[in-house]
């Protein structure tokens, strides 16, 4: 087939699966909102059965007439009330919308290059104490339009479950405006001195905890990939890390934002937006896009709520739209870094975005553990854009353990996007597990786990959790998240080819005429009548025609005659509102299954006629048949008589321990208990150099389990090492607590085998002294899987 025959193959392929995709995807709204509309139907038809109902609506319509006006007038007030708060928000510099008190640790405004971020520290409520040697956290809040606050806006919050758990915390926030010519490298060197300064702070307690929120999840990963030495574990949620991933099959059409940089043409409208602001990129745009994913909730599903329940909604209406409706400032430097290497160029993953004049940021070079923390019912950060990234940076299973990688993933199963940050019920549920395991995650062998949180009632009556980790395959969770084996993000590669185009078509022709019509003050016009701001000022005390509202709303209350939501009216107004918003979610069913349609006819068809043969478009990886043949694996297996005391340590641990079985949080607590009764038996490495060691010795076992025994006695070539492993193993195996738990008949042959290649020694009766307490220095965790039979039950304590 010729060259042009197998193109027009391809775009005849393109076209067919884009007119499945509109057939299913309005097929499936329409479905929808018919069995919504039945929904709703019912609900009110309901009513009709009642032979009453006409009498008791003509008799309820004037109490219903006058509870209708009443909610009315509260419904306007409260978005009086709105635009009250944010314009006060705004008269006093739109301060951080943190529920508590604190105090500033460090302000980047001072620094040497000076960007607009601050740290600080929390000041723990009355009643809550904080232990200055336990882990300290520092939680990162996102820079997406919004001010800084979300992590600990309430008390079911980050910050609010790490105080309870007697951390320390500290938290990054950033100030409206940018200073003049920060970028986004430059944030990220303020950030490692604020880590720096948090490990000066506490000396003695663990490496900072690291947590980064959304957009902040990168930022949080490239700071430990630049300052890899201070960083404890990190946690990012609702983080998207691959910006191209997304559901194309099972669920095509659920993560619409995807596709927006493509539909209007790459990156340069950002920067046609910044040259409008005078140089600066109003937030309130995301926010706006934002809002545009749902407009059955922002037109009309969040202020019937209001409406519905004015007399006991209100403060949660203005708690959450006190920070919903701060905006902030990026600069054009950042804004573009941000589209340019992010959202259309997709290169966090791939050392491409640079930390310096040549240094790029890599991944790799993280030392401690990750978690991650997205939901199936985000569409804004799909699980796709949470773990495909993982994939990209290190391509095996065993390439994670090679290099000593720890990789934790907890998926929720249907919080949406902004819930994965502010519900209290993930808070004091997947939140406070996370903050309460990382020590013991810290203990987990190289690899890439699953975190399994099991809800129980305790005998109070109150929830308790039981946390386990099940060892996952990277290929697995891969092939499970991506029915399409990633096919469907070849035709972002001609999106980053137009945009490119785009952007430089604009920068030579456009921004130098828009840079010339562009000043301060039609900037600043331009923010404010933005309509994210326009809504809220415009209903406001500084609007004159609203005199009347606010001691009309004081005279309904004094007189509220309310009616209860299980009046027969109240049921038709309610039905007649899930209609409504029926509607709205068919609408944007429809409209995000035509902009998929577009965006696939049009990109798809563009990298399958000019980029698919281009050198430097990779296709999609293609699975190992066997695991040996991978890099990794070769050079592991080639130095398998290479190595010392710790490396026997790591192979013995693992070829003792070994069970493909989940791992209870109880055993790593066993675990951290033994390797603090035995400290002086372990290597004197660091944390991570003997995660490294122990990932490669697992590969070794693993795959040559023979050759793995045998050559032991090269790596413990010294008697004195070779004893000192074998009473490590007795002293072990010997203890009350394992004994507890009886090892299996598998371990004991294991045993047996090690202690034949080994050569048998004098073994010390089991009751001998135990080893002293001391800690000699930084000590490995490498036998921190010894497989028992035991499962702890946890409330949430640390």
């Amino acid at each position: 087939m010729s060259n042009l025959a197998r193109k027009l193959s391809k775009s005849h392929d393109v076209s067919a699966k884009v007119a499945q995709l509109v057939k299913k995807r309005t097929s499936l709204a329409l479905e929808r909102f018919n069995e919504r509309a039945q929904q709703a139907k019912e609900q009110a038809g309901g009513l009709t059965t009642n032979p009453k109902l006409l009498s008791d609506l003509w008799a309820g319509s004037t109490r219903y007439g006058v509870d209708f006006a009443q909610r009315s007038i509260l419904f306007w007030d409260a978005l009086r009330k709105r635009g009250n708060n944010f314009v006060e928000h705004e008269r006093q510099g739109l301060p951080p919308v943190l529920r508590f008190d604190y105090e500033v640790v460090m302000d980047g405004r001072s620094f040497k290059r000076p960007v607009n971020y601050a740290l600080l520290r929390i000041v723990p409520p009355n009643g809550v104490m904080v232990d200055a040697k336990r882990r300290p956290y520092v939680i990162i809040d996102p820079r997406g339009g919004h001010g800084p606050g979300i992590g600990g806006f309430k008390d079911d919050s980050q910050v609010g479950v790490a105080l309870h758990e007697g951390h320390p915390v500290y938290f990054v926030i950033f100030f409206p405006e940018p200073e003049p010519g920060q970028t986004l490298v430059d944030v990220c060197n303020a950030e490692r001195e604020f880590v720096h300064r948090v490990r000066e702070l506490h000396p003695d307690a663990p490496k900072p905890g690291i947590v980064g929120n959304c957009q902040a999840g990168w930022a949080a990963m490239m700071l430990a990939a630049a300052n890899p030495d201070d960083t404890g574990p990190i946690v990012i949620v609702g983080a998207p890390m691959s910006y191209w991933g997304g559901a194309w099959s099972e669920g095509e059409g659920d993560n619409p934002m995807r596709y927006s940089g493509g539909l209007l043409g790459g990156t340069w409208l950002a920067s046609l937006t910044s040259d409008l602001g005078a140089g600066k990129f109003d937030g309130a745009h995301l926010v706006q896009n934002f809002e545009n994913l749902n407009p059955a909730n922002t037109f009309w599903g969040k202020y019937y709520q209001l409406f519905a329940n004015v007399d006991t909604e209100t403060e949660r209406f203005l708690e959450f739209e006190r920070w919903w409706g701060g905006y902030y400032l990026l600069n054009r430097e950042e804004i573009e870094w941000i589209t340019q290497n992010l959202f259309v160029g997709n290169k966090v993953w791939s050392g491409a975005v640079k930390a310096g004049q040549s240094k790029g940021f890599d991944l790799r070079d993280i030392k401690v553990p990750i978690v991650l923390f997205a939901s199936a019912g985000d569409n804004i950060t799909p699980p796709q854009q949470a773990f495909n990234w993982v994939a990209d940076v290190y391509g095996s299973t065993e390439e994670i353990k090679a290099r000593g990688q720890v990789i934790v993933g907890l998926m929720h199963e249907d919080v949406g996007h902004l819930g994965i940050f502010v519900s209290g019920k993930v808070a004091k549920k997947e939140g406070t597990q996370i903050a309460s395991v990382l020590k013991s995650i810290e203990a987990l062998p190289p690899g890439l786990y699953g975190m399994q949180i099991a809800e129980q009632k305790s005998r109070s009556g109150k929830p308790a959790y039981e946390v386990s980790f099940v060892e996952l395959r990277l290929e697995d969770i891969i092939a499970r998240l991506n029915r399409f084996k990633r096919a469907d993000e070849r035709p972002f590669e001609a999106v980053k080819a137009v945009s490119e185009f785009n952007q430089r078509a604009y920068e030579l022709f456009g921004r130098p005429l828009v840079q010339a019509l562009s000043n301060e003050y039609a900037a600043k016009l331009l923010r404010e009548f933005h309509p994210l701001r326009l809504q809220r000022w415009s209903l406001s005390d500084l609007n004159p025609g609203l005199w009347w509202l606010a001691p009309t709303a004081e005279l309904v209350k004094a007189q509220r005659h309310a009616l209860g939501s299980e009046d027969p009216v109240r049921k038709l107004e309610s039905a007649a509102s899930e209609l409504t918003s029926a509607s709205l979610d068919c609408y944007r069913a429809l409209r995000d299954a035509a902009a998929e349609a577009s965006f696939f006819q049009v990109y798809a068809n563009l990298f399958a006629f000019y980029l698919d043969n281009e050198a430097g478009i990779e296709a999609a990886a293609r699975p190992v048949d066997d695991p040996r043949d991978l890099p990794v694996v070769k050079e592991a297996l080639a130095s398998i008589e290479s190595g010392g005391y710790p490396e026997a340590l790591g192979r013995v641990a693992f070829l003792m321990a070994h069970e493909d079985k989940p791992l209870p949080l109880s055993r790593l607590q066993l675990a951290q208990d033994l390797i603090d009764e035995y400290r002086e038996f372990l290597p004197q490495l660091s944390l991570d150099e003997l995660r490294r060691i122990g990932g490669e010795q697992e590969i070794i076992a693993r795959y040559e389990p023979e050759r793995a025994v045998e050559t032991l006695p090269v790596l413990v070539a010294d008697r004195k090492d070779r004893n000192r492993l074998l009473r490590l193993l007795e002293r072990v195996l010997a203890d009350p607590r394992v004994q507890r738990i009886r090892p299996t008949a598998e371990q004991k042959a294991m045993l047996a085998r090690i202690r034949g290649v080994l050569g048998a020694m004098e073994r010390r009766p089991v009751g001998s002294r135990r080893p002293s307490r001391q800690n000699p220095g930084k000590v490995g965790v490498r036998l921190a899987k010894p497989r028992v039979a035991m499962s702890k039950k946890s409330s949430g304590a640390a």
